[in-house]
């Protein structure tokens, strides 16, 4: 088949968990024989299409405005633009036989547009990679009222998205069931997050100093959050557990990335005066995989203000280098279950500090803990979360309603 992939943030610029796992993707699925195409926005070129090769992957890159670290409301019409401008860029390349299914990645919420558009002139189906429920985070944080009028603004784009879809996957079964009491009327599945399965060597990247090295963490237990630092992972939560831990010098708290709760990380470790915290600005997916073959324990914290469930991907990561996982989620969320019941972790839900704390504690203190439950978490992955799985579900969706649904291949 021939398929279109399309995402908001794309390597090799990306940091972002979502940007790696979609290329996992396109490679894998590539491998089953497809012919990929990824279609992304790409703000700081100057032609309004540039297209170009990355590991054997076709990419087409439309100038867009700045989606990431920029005001939200900067962002939101930035996104809105996203269909507008994607299709005026890549329009002239696509004919009645271009494609033969879509697969596009949400968040955003705003590729309805593009997606009806391609499925109109090539007939084919689409596949809806569902990984946050937009706006309901925001609003479960805080951030925008239900029924504002920015809510039913976003609220017109979200259903214009999930129209498109001839599937939808979401990534747990609470999410599902959380999806389909709000909507109703559309095909959905689970499709877990994924990753590939091999783990990095650590010289792979031939990186001239170790980041243990660099930061002067040499014979620390080190303590990893990687990824989104905002509203919705409710930082101050490990910033707690970070203090607790202060008194036990061996332990050190790593935090790289991004987003809106960087400031608040940093002032908190200033204000607490943290001696076992350090923070660095997102690295390239290169150093990151790097930095994973590096660390003992790897963290994520999700908002107890979500009512949806999410598993973050950058517990992937963690999986892939048989890193044990140490985290916090909203109360109901299913991954306390998965993680805890197949030995990969200790997940407790938000405001459980003391728990937390002592589970951090047994990490720290016992070596061989850190490794079965490392080993768990490299077994959970390759059962449940291999990017393998992830394209033969999609796949399969697809050409299911390729053989349904004859009419979408007559031009």
């Amino acid at each position: 088949m021939k398929l279109a992939l399309i995402i908001d943030d794309y390597l090799p610029s990306s940091t972002r968990v979502g940007a790696k796992m979609f290329h996992e993707l396109a490679l894998e699925l590539q491998s089953h024989g497809h012919t990929i195409t990824v279609i992304t926005p790409e703000c700081c070129q100057v032609k309004t299409l540039m297209i170009d090769d990355l590991d054997g992957i076709t990419v087409w890159r439309f100038k867009s405005g700045p989606l990431k670290d920029v005001g939200r409301i900067h962002r939101a019409i930035n996104e809105t633009l996203l269909s507008t401008k994607a299709w005026k860029s890549v329009q002239h390349l696509i004919s009645g036989n271009s494609f033969d299914g879509v697969v596009y990645y949400s968040p955003t919420i705003f590729w309805g547009g593009l997606v009806h558009k391609i499925k109109h002139r090539c007939r084919c189906p689409a596949y809806l990679v569902l990984r946050d429920m937009f706006p309901q985070w925001v609003i479960d944080a805080g951030i925008i009222k239900e029924d504002s009028l920015v809510d039913k603004y976003f609220r017109v784009f979200e259903k214009k998205s999930y129209d498109q879809a001839d599937c939808i996957g979401l990534m747990s079964d609470k999410n599902l069931e959380v999806f389909q009491k709000k909507q109703s009327g559309y095909n959905c599945e689970i499709l877990r997050n994924w990753a590939s399965v091999s783990p990095v060597q650590t010289d792979k990247y031939g990186c001239a100093k170790s980041f243990r090295v660099r930061l002067s963490l040499e014979g620390k237990i080190l303590f990893l959050y990687g990824g989104n630092i905002g509203h919705a992972q409710d930082m101050a939560n490990l910033m707690r557990l970070a203090r607790n831990m202060q008194e036990y010098e061996q332990a050190h708290f790593l935090f790289v990335g991004q987003g809106d709760e960087v400031e608040l990380i940093n002032n908190l470790a200033r204000q607490w005066q943290l001696t076992n915290f350090t923070y660095i600005p997102p690295v390239s997916q290169d150093e990151f995989k790097t930095l994973l073959t590096e660390v003992d324990v790897g963290l994520f914290s999700l908002s107890p203000k979500h009512s949806s469930h999410n598993f973050p991907g950058k517990l992937l990561g963690y999986m892939v280098q048989s890193i044990p996982i140490l985290g916090s989620v909203n109360n109901g969320n299913d991954l306390s279950d998965l993680v805890n019941n197949n030995c990969a972790g200790f997940i407790h839900i938000n405001g459980e500090d003391e728990k937390l704390f002592y589970s951090a504690k047994r990490l720290l203190m016992d070596s061989e803990l850190r490794q079965r439950l490392g080993d768990g978490a490299n077994k959970l992955l390759r059962q449940q979360f291999s990017v393998t799985a992830a394209a033969r579900a999609i796949e399969g969706s697809l050409e299911a309603d390729y053989e349904t649904n004859r009419s979408y291949h007559t031009v």
